[in-house]
């Protein structure tokens, strides 16, 4: 078919049709130009000869547009193709959106479908528009888009019929904003902005024919937004249908919150509001309607909803009341006086006008008077006149209407007032959901406003469709060529214009006696003339009014009085007065009361007896009218949605039988002409409706593009050559800047083509491939004929061998056999005889040891008794020993702390202490003189280095000029090569000869020269370029250091100030216990109770200094700061053991001296590790130590460390001078490295003949043990060996201890001395006139300042027996946690444990459990829990920090059951980690906060791993292209980014790689990595199959065959790990058997059968969504039968089980339960090392 003959035989037309509206015929004729007829053959096989009148049938789209998800994208666009494509989607493919250009074309299943979960939204938020399929969430999506990305308000433009699902829409919509949005601030506002929604729905809608939940009212919410987040709303109504509340149609119900009341009636705070069953009010029985839902249940949901706007109870039940009041008020009977019907009354004892008064507490007789009479005021005079009995139903009617309409009011401003923000908002959606347009038999008022104001939304619509087609020709610079469209504007002027319908009303209204039929006829007068305007043929009071969408016939009965909305001011007045708060709230703004409707006449008695007259009130002249109040709503709406962006939905109403899933042509054609969704369409046709991107028309119609035409990679050229060669009229198509417009039918004729070339290309490869089929067959058939020769004579052969064979058997088994019958007698015999033998031995032996055991249970009975008696004996004998070694020890320390107090109160022990000091800062000046010296060495030998490479590099360059010689050389040679070769060519006399033969002997040897020179200038060149080399990296390393140190000094600087601070607060104290000694010298050595008092008072002084506790000065209570340091034995103290210091009774001035050591350890330890880690760092930059010893050679030493400063200037100078000062510290202490090593040989050396002679030592108590043990067999003198050795053991513990401490303190006390003289040697000298650089030098010593202090290094565990464990004070808990939690770097302290923080902590409950202090240990794990909580709450998006401590978590959980009093957990347990278990701790609640905690953490690495993954699943799983070549075969007009993917599946496997190494380096148990794991991959098969199954392109053979590729690399990645059987394989098979679907063939019934049989994980939901949203290859696949995809829906649901999957989307956010197994620790406790990283020197290890 040619591009010119569209309408050739095959072609495909719609024909009009009565029934169908639109029917598809084929063409069996070629049209030719001037036909009359075009011949057609139907869907039934007829024949038809279709008339061509003026234009010929619409053409059909091609195969693979059909079912489209935008009609714009159709290559031929009119009405059958829309309305086609819509059915399609609709009853094959289930899809109830479709997009029209800029419109969502919405439909209304009747059906309640499971795409509107919280998953559904979060998988489209973030989306682009044509990334997913057409959806209300994805128009949301771009609206709250472009409002974040430019600032602008948007509008969503909701309209239909209705019934077509406008209300759900809406709230749809809004529950997207709320959920993508968030709130800001007010975390309820979500809610209630929800929750305003029932609640218009309650008093906002109604039942009626066309719809259950029908909406009387049109409503604009204004969502406000402020930093993309949610701030509030507003409601705006617009034209309430009041008339409902008195009247209600067959079949319909009036507003369903009279409905709620009445079923709630039993409700005890409803009681006294006099309701009943709805059925039995005038105002809800008259449309005979049975209930559908629970009225019940949605009260209590109005009633929440009300709770969550802020309406308090009383005013919801006094509201109610008011409601009430309304029902009671139709009740009231209204009777006439006479036939004529000139009066009425009502009777007193009327039930119904009681409660009314009641419940609104007004007067009986007042209501009753001006229900039945009106007041007319004239110029002075006023009457009562008497009403009819219908007067009087109107009037009682009127109010009711009046009072629902200012309840209505008083709900939307109680609404706008809980959902508006007092901060306001920046940016704002608006949802308008309105009434569609409407065409009855009737019309009334009603309807001409509602189609009024669909008028007004209609220009508002064509000029944005008008813009935004004008804009994209613009930015692709198409030539524009104005496109006209209906232009309604004629139609709007006759309404509202200058004598418009409008005006002609009110201007009636106004009038006295106006009436429907006198503005009838100035409506025919002043308009007859117009186009948009007739008069009906019928005589009557019509008029019609030609809408965009149609005709309309209004009748003119009823717009006068609807117009001015007459109601009773006398009754309204009552109402004004009445009790209730509400009711006067709701009419103290109504300030336009009306008169009754038959006020204006003049008939009735005259009350002060004066004619009557016409009068009319000011109040009614004043009012404005119904439609006026509606014009200047709907002006001030249009100009708020011309303020936004408007963002259309287009509400369809399948059928009017409200079946699910019926789509009627008809009734869905009128709407589509009513809404404008065949306007845009009509635009859209009228240029050029189908636009592609060049890369997108490449990689369809790369079949159809030449190797000519191939133009490089400039793809933009090639599509233009090729399109100029396959469609040679350029009108037919334009190239844009990035885009190819073509005009309608133009995309189906490049279907056309690209199907016949590939067509012809299927039939060449079929042609090829059944000949090498044919030649395949052949060739094995003649070798199976080869084959069964060769066999069949193989056959034979055997037969005669086999029968040869089976003879020689024969022989040999009959000799076999006898023999072998023979020897099994004999062993029978045998055995039989050798039973008999055992048997008979076997009785001898039991009688023998029955014997033995007898006589040695007597002999073990006798050895207990005397074992017993000897044990009682030696206990008692022990016992008193004991008592007596108890009472003689506590003597002693007594009068030990008794030498010791006297001791303490002299003076001169502090001065012995202090001794020494002076001579220490004189050897630190010597030290600083020879480091200087050493400094000076080292920069001579730099100086030596430098002069070196200068002297290497000046030899280098001369041979490089050697170099430059030899290719001097090289040229001299070719020349002479040059006179050989011309010699030789001219002479040929010998002596020639010679001469040539000796030049060439010396070419050679210039060549080899040659080759030996090149090879050494490239050995020079290298050995250059690495001195370079190595000079760059000694530069940069330098600049590195450098920086180290700079930072370092600016540490150091401020660890000096607040030494200088802690020094300060020392010296006060030191002055205080200065002052103590002073009184307590003067006072004798008896307290008195005011000296203990003063003595308490200065002991609480000094706790405060210190973190040790304080205690009084009696016996019982006395006890040193060290005490808590002791080491602990396992079991328990002997009861006459001494206390550890030496008694009780310690003086207070002992006390304060301790306290005042451990406050120096404090300040002193943080310098001594600053020394450590400079001196760490020293031998790497000793090359950048030249600068600070040049400093030192120009400064004065003394002066540098402050013995020359005045006090003025110290502090400045120290902080100037600090870092220096310490550099020098550290100098004069490296320089005793190699004295130290030297000793430290020594003592190891000596050492290891200690421990040779203990071993000799050792084996000689183990003999002597055994040999008593052999020989006596005394367990009395065994034990008393075993307890004399524990007490060793234990008393050279103390030992060492006291010796450590005494070192320690006195280091402390050199230092402080040192600080001191620092401080107050420049005032001295200053004061004593003497230069400090007079002083002579001090010999230097080889201890004291060069020890460093044990806990600076790795805590090794002590020789000998170890019990595992860390002793700590309660008050040391901040530091542990601060130290193992808060500041643990894993990176810090390389090689050492992943786990460390958990077993250190387990250390220190091991130390609280020893000392049976639970409170302590219960602390501890609370402060590390809280601890691990907040280190989460600062880290919570660093995977690598989550997985540390959710495996440390773990490890100590595994630790207090492996250490626990659980036997099953401690059964693997070695002999040394069965001595480490706990002994009176019960931690089972702290094991299960530990488990909650791990369980939170398992949690966060899953939520922290899925904020990684989510971005990357989609775009790696599906969008990515691992296997080249299947984009030309994805289907046409698909939305492909162009983009490059942002992640692929390489991307993703590396980031999985990356999960699962941190989590095995971390030491987390590889069953929780595996738990992980599968989590993961179920995050990334439900994310992938949730985008599937949204994506109608994207569910097609190709990305079938791409799906399960990517499958089986995620699969082969876990074998590669390890990880297959972990449970994560599992997780992928929903997605394997989606791949799978899409790849399987999709006919007959065979194939439902195997669908079933495979789709065994997917939901039958799932697997039917991915049927209808298949999208076959153009002209390779048919589309999935409707017929087929039943069949394989019922099947599927027969085979389902009982609670089987149901649901459309996965749940991702879903998390299985974690399972934390139990993994016993192979750690032994006691061979634990602890980096020296870890600041743990507070701590003592046991």
């Amino acid at each position: 078919m040619a591009a010119g003959q569209p309408y050739g035989q095959g072609a495909r037309v719609w024909i009009p049709d009565c029934v169908q509206v639109w029917r598809v015929a084929e063409i069996t004729r070629d049209y030719e130009e001037g036909d009359a007829v075009l011949h057609l053959c139907l869907e039934d096989g007829s024949m038809l000869a279709y008339p061509i009148e003026s234009q010929l049938p619409p053409l059909c789209n091609p195969e693979c547009l059909s079912g489209k998800d935008d009609l714009v994208a159709l290559s031929y666009l009119h009405e059958p193709a829309v309305l086609h494509s819509l059915r399609v989607r609709f009853l094959e493919a289930n899809a109830i959106y479709t997009y029209c250009g800029i419109i969502l074309v919405a439909i209304n299943p009747y059906k309640p479908l499971p795409i509107y979960e919280e998953e559904v939204i979060y998988a489209y938020s973030g989306r682009e528009m044509g990334d997913m399929d057409p959806h209300i969430f994805a128009l949301a999506e771009e609206a709250y888009k472009q409002m974040v990305r430019f600032g602008k308000n948007q509008s969503l433009i909701i309209s239909g019929e209705s019934g077509a699902g406008k209300t759900a829409s809406a709230k749809y919509a809004m529950r997207y904003f709320t959920a993508v949005g968030g709130c800001l601030g007010d975390s309820s506002m979500e809610e209630k902005v929800l929750a305003s929604s029932p609640v218009m729905e309650a008093f906002g809608n109604a039942k009626t024919t066309r719809n259950d939940n029908s909406s009387r009212f049109g409503k604009y919410i204004e969502i406000g937004f402020s930093q993309a987040r949610v701030t509030g709303a507003t409601i705006k109504t617009y034209l309430l249908e009041k008339s409902r509340v008195t009247f209600q149609a067959r079949a319909e119900r009036n507003y369903h919150i009279f409905y709620q009341l009445c079923a709630s009636a039993a409700l005890s705070e409803l009681q006294g509001l006099g309701l009943r069953g709805a059925e039995t009010f005038h105002y809800t029985c008259q449309g005979r309607c049975t209930a559908g839902t629970d009225d019940a249940a949605d009260l209590d949901s109005t009633r929440h909803a009300f709770s969550l706007l802020g309406v308090p109870e009383a005013d919801q039940l006094e509201l109610f009341s008011v409601l009430a009041a309304i029902l009671h008020l139709g009740d009231i009977a209204i009777r006439g006086r006479d036939r004529h019907g000139d009066g009425c009354f009502v009777e007193s004892a009327d039930e119904a006008l009681g409660q009314f008064c009641t419940l609104l507490g007004i007067e009986e007789a007042q209501v009753t008077r001006w229900l039945c009479h009106r007041k007319l005021v004239t110029a002075g005079e006023t009457y009562l006149k008497p009403l009819s009995r219908q007067q009087a139903l109107d009037s009682r009617d009127a109010l009711a209407k009046h009072m629902y309409g200012q309840v209505f009011k008083w709900m939307v401003s109680r609404v706008n007032r809980a959902l508006r923000s007092p901060e306001g908002h920046h940016t704002s959606i608006g949802i308008l959901d309105i009434y569609g347009f409407e065409m009855f038999e009737f019309n009334s008022f009603e309807q001409f406003c509602i189609n009024y104001a669909n008028e007004k939304l209609q220009q508002l619509f064509n000029l944005h469709v008008f813009k935004l087609e004008q804009e994209d020709y613009v930015t692709e610079e198409i030539p524009w060529v104005f496109v006209d469209f209906c232009d309604n504007q004629p139609c709007i002027e006759l309404i509202e214009g200058r004598l418009g319908i409008l005006d002609l009303l009110n201007e009636e209204c106004k009038m006295p006696q106006g009436s429907d039929g006198s503005w009838a006829q100035k409506l025919y007068q002043t308009h007859l003339g117009s186009s948009h305007f007739q008069k009906p043929k019928r005589p009557m009071d019509a008029f019609i009014v030609c809408h965009f969408a149609g005709k309309v016939e209004y009748q003119c009965s009823g717009f006068v009085e609807k117009n001015r909305d007459t109601i009773p001011e006398e009754l309204v007045g009552l109402l004004r007065a009445s009790k209730s708060a509400l009711l006067a709230e709701l009419f103290l703004e109504d300030g336009y009361g009306a008169v009754s409707l038959q006020s204006r006449r003049s008939s009735g008695p005259w009350l002060p007896g004066r004619p009557s007259r016409r009068s009319l009130p000011s109040s009614q002249r004043s009012k404005k009218s119904i439609s006026s109040q509606f014009r200047a709503s709907l002006n001030r709406l249009m100009e708020m949605l011309g303020s936004t962006t408007p963002h259309y939905i287009r509400c369809i109403k399948p059928n009017d039988r409200k079946l699910p899933f019926v789509f009627d042509s008809r009734r869905v054609v009128e709407q589509l002409r009513a809404c404008g969704v065949l306007e845009t369409i009509r635009i859209s046709a009228a240029g050029y409706p189908s636009r592609w991107t060049y890369q997108e028309f490449f990689d369809r119609y790369r079949a159809l593009v030449s190797r000519e035409e191939l133009v490089g990679a400039d793809v933009k050229q090639s599509c233009s050559l090729a399109l100029g060669r396959l469609l040679q009229d350029p009108s037919k198509y334009q190239c844009g800047k990035s885009k190819v417009f073509f005009r309608a039918g133009q995309v189906a004729y490049l279907e056309e083509l690209r199907y016949r070339r590939l067509r012809a290309a299927c039939t060449l490869l079929q042609r090829h491939l059944r000949g090498w089929l044919a030649r395949r067959r052949f060739g094995r058939v003649r070798a199976a004929v080869l084959c069964l020769q060769r066999h069949a004579r193989g056959l034979l052969a055997r037969r005669l061998t086999a029968m040869l064979r089976r003879s020689r058997a024969a022989v040999v088994l009959q000799k076999t056999v006898r023999m072998v019958l023979a020897r099994r007698s004999y062993l029978r015999t045998h055995r039989a005889a050798v039973t008999i033998q055992a048997f008979a031995r076997g009785m001898f032996a039991r009688r023998l040891y029955q014997q033995m055991v007898r006589h040695q249970k007597a002999v073990v009975i006798q050895a207990a008794v005397r074992g017993w008696l000897a044990r009682s004996r030696y206990a008692r004998l022990r016992g008193a020993v004991l008592y007596l070694q108890c009472c003689y020890r506590r003597a002693r320390a007594r009068r030990e702390l008794r030498r010791l107090r006297a001791e303490a109160r002299s003076v001169e022990h502090y001065k012995q202490l202090h001794k020494g000091m002076e001579i220490k800062v004189m050897q630190l000046q010597c030290r600083l003189d020879e480091q200087a010296q050493e400094k000076q060495r080292l920069a001579e030998q730099l100086s030596a280095l430098n002069t070196a490479h200068a002297e290497e590099v000046q030899r280098l360059r001369a041979e490089m000029q050697g170099l430059r010689e030899d290719a001097a050389r090289d040229a001299q040679v070719q020349q002479l090569q040059e006179r050989l070769a011309e010699l030789e060519r001219h002479s040929a006399e010998s002596r020639l000869a010679q001469e040539v033969e000796e030049l060439r002997q010396r070419l050679a040897e210039v060549e080899a020269m040659k080759l030996h020179l090149g090879e050494e200038r490239d050995a020079l060149i290298q050995r250059t370029l690495e001195q370079s080399q190595d000079l760059e990296e000694q530069h940069q390393r330098a600049a590195r250091e450098s920086r180290g140190l700079q930072q370092e000094l600016e540490e150091e600087r401020a660890r000096y100030q607040s030494l200088v601070k802690e020094y300060a607060r020392l010296e006060q104290g030191y002055e205080n216990l200065r002052d103590e000694v002073a009184f307590h010298r003067q006072s004798t050595f008896r307290r008195s109770p005011s000296s203990e008092s003063f003595l308490g008072s200065e002991s609480s002084y000094l706790s405060s200094m210190s973190t040790a506790p304080s205690r009084d000065g009696s016996d019982q209570q006395a006890e040193g700061p060290e005490e808590r340091w002791q080491p602990v034995p396992e079991g328990p103290q002997p009861a006459g053991e001494p206390l550890p210091n030496g008694g009780a009774g310690q003086d207070p001035l002992e006390q304060a001296y301790l306290l005042l050591l451990g406050q120096l350890n404090a300040v002193t330890e943080e310098l001594a590790r600053t020394r450590e880690e400079l001196r760490r760092s020293k031998a790497s930059a000793e090359h950048e130590e030249k600068k600070p010893l040049d400093f030192l050679k120009r400064r004065n030493i003394a002066g540098m460390l402050g013995l020359g400063r005045s006090p003025e200037k110290a502090a400045d100078d120290d902080l100037k001078h600090a870092y220096d000062a310490v550099q020098v510290a550290n100098k004069l202490l490296a320089s005793q490295l190699q004295e130290e090593k030297q000793q430290h040989e020594e003592e190891v050396e000596g050492l290891h003949l200690d421990i040779r002679s203990l071993k000799q030592l050792s084996q000689q108590q183990a003999a002597l043990i055994q040999d008593l043990q052999r020989h006596q067999g005394q367990e009395g003198l065994q034990h008393h060996v075993v307890r004399l050795k524990e007490e060793n053991w234990e008393l050279a513990q103390k030992l060492e201890k006291q010796e450590r401490t005494t070192m320690k303190l006195q280091k402390q006390l050199r230092a402080y001395a040192k600080q001191i003289q620092d401080f107050t040697g420049p005032l001295a000298q200053d004061t004593a006139g003497c230069d400090p650089c007079s002083s002579p030098p001090v010999k230097r010593e080889t201890t004291g300042l060069g020890q460093e202090p044990a806990a600076s290094q790795a805590v090794p565990p002590p020789p000998g027996l170890s019990q595992a464990m860390l002793a700590w004070r309660m008050e040391d808990e901040g530091r542990i946690i601060k130290a193992i939690i808060t500041d643990y770097r894993p990176q810090s302290s390389p090689g050492a444990l992943p786990e460390l923080p958990a077993f250190l902590l387990f250390l220190c409950l091991r130390h609280a459990d020893h000392c049976r202090d639970e409170p302590r240990a219960r602390s501890l794990l609370d402060a590390a829990i809280n601890a691990i909580k907040r280190v989460m709450k600062k880290h919570s998006d660093d995977f690598e920090v989550v997985a540390l401590w959710l495996a440390n978590t773990c490890q100590l959980l595994n630790c207090l059951r492996q250490y626990g009093r659980d036997e099953s957990c401690s059964q693997g347990n070695t002999a040394r980690q069965s001595a480490h278990r706990l002994q009176h701790l019960d931690l089972q609640s702290a094991g299960r906060s530990l488990g909650a905690l791990a369980v939170q953490l398992y949690q966060q690495l899953i939520r922290t791993a899925e904020k990684r993954l989510k971005p990357m699943i989609v775009s790696a799983m599906l969008e990515s292209e691992t296997i080249q070549g299947l984009a030309s075969s994805y289907p046409p007009g698909l939305h492909r980014p162009s983009a490059p993917v942002a992640h692929t599946l390489p991307e993703l496997l590396q980031q999985l790689g990356s999960f699962h190494q941190v989590l095995g380096r971390h030491g987390l148990a590889p069953a929780v990595g595996h738990q992980v794991l599968r989590q993961l991959l179920f995050l990334v098969s439900g994310t992938t199959l949730n985008y599937l199954l949204l994506r109608k392109d994207a569910c097609s053979w190709s990305r079938g065959i791409q799906l399960r590729y990517n499958i089986s690399q995620l699969e082969q990645w876990l074998r590669a790990q390890g990880l297959q059987h972990s449970g994560a394989h599992e997780m992928l098979e929903p997605l394997v058997q989606a791949a799978q679907l899409l790849q399987v063939k999709k006919a007959t019934e065979e194939d439902a059968g195997a669908i079933c049989s495979l789709c065994t994980v997917l939901s039958p939901q799932q697997v039917v969504k991915i049927l209808r949203a298949y999208t076959p290859a153009a002209g390779l696949e048919e589309r999935v039968s409707p017929g087929f995809i039943s069949t394989v829906e019922r099947r599927l649901q027969e085979q389902q089980q009982e609670g089987g999957p149901s649901q459309l989307l996965v749940d991702t956010s879903h998390l299985f339960p974690v399972n934390l197994p139990f993994v016993a620790s192979t750690v032994h406790l006691d061979e634990l090392r602890i980096p020296d990283t870890i600041d743990l020197a507070f701590l003592v290890r046991l």
